[in-house]
């Protein structure tokens, strides 16, 4: 849009969500519900500005440890998504790709996930990326075995990797760095969260709760952004 910078990948840590629950005396899992009516809005008008790529930290693999009850909510949140917004997706001309370890959720969800990958992929001008049974170490780590299963192999040397090959053994080695992380509810820590392509990423912490989260908010932080002097470690 005029006057605001174009940035072709952000990324969400969409934190909040209990606090919200909490503050309104409601039950977690009601936060949970606000919260994916705040993806549903927000997934409506990232193309305006310019966003090519959107990748929400949805579920960590941290999250397993979370009470039974609040991990089944979730699943059948996502459950519900899948199926919900898949047509919304196709209209809005939206991919849908998933960053994490996939086969590691229930079999009924992964094999949803696959489905509406493979439909969403055929026609599409942005990209909305779930990270989803996901940690950040665990990516590098699986990236690790990959390189080392293919030096085993003989498809490739130890001596020729650099950064550059180390990267196309990432989840989605295709897809740009994030240029802007957002993380809501003030906390100030990345949660294990794209460690290697949030290096440098500009980081914006804002203490708005995840379900309150709204157009008027993201485009301040985008003017944020804009204001920012992004030298990658050199210097002017």
């Amino acid at each position: 849009m005029s006057g605001l910078p174009q940035v072709q990948h952000v990324a969400i840590i969409m934190d909040g969500n209990g606090r919200w629950a909490k503050k309104h005396d409601l039950p977690r899992v009601e936060g949970h519900k606000k919260g994916a009516e705040t993806v549903e809005n927000l997934i409506n008008y990232i193309g305006k500005y310019g966003v090519k790529y959107l990748t929400l930290y949805a579920f960590s693999t941290e999250n397993w440890k979370r009470s039974e009850e609040e991990v089944s909510a979730l699943m059948s949140l996502l459950a519900f998504f899948l199926e919900d917004k898949r047509q919304q997706m196709l209209d809005n001309k939206i991919r849908l790709r998933v960053t994490g370890r996939i086969d590691g959720l229930p079999k009924e969800i992964a094999d949803s996930i696959y489905k509406v990958m493979e439909e969403t992929a055929k026609d599409y001008e942005y990209t909305l990326i779930l990270a989803l049974n996901y940690g950040g170490r665990a990516e590098i780590v699986d990236a690790a075995k990959k390189f080392a299963e293919a030096c085993i192999s003989g498809k490739i040397s130890p001596d020729s990797l650099d950064e550059a090959a180390f990267r196309q053994y990432l989840y989605l080695p295709d897809v740009p760095d994030p240029e802007l992380m957002i993380r809501t509810s003030g906390e100030l820590r990345l949660s294990n969260f794209l460690l290697w392509e949030l290096s440098y990423s500009e980081i914006f912490v804002t203490d708005t709760l995840w379900p309150d989260f709204n157009e008027e908010e993201f485009r301040r932080i985008l003017e944020n952004f804009g204001k920012r002097d992004r030298r990658f470690g050199g210097r002017k």
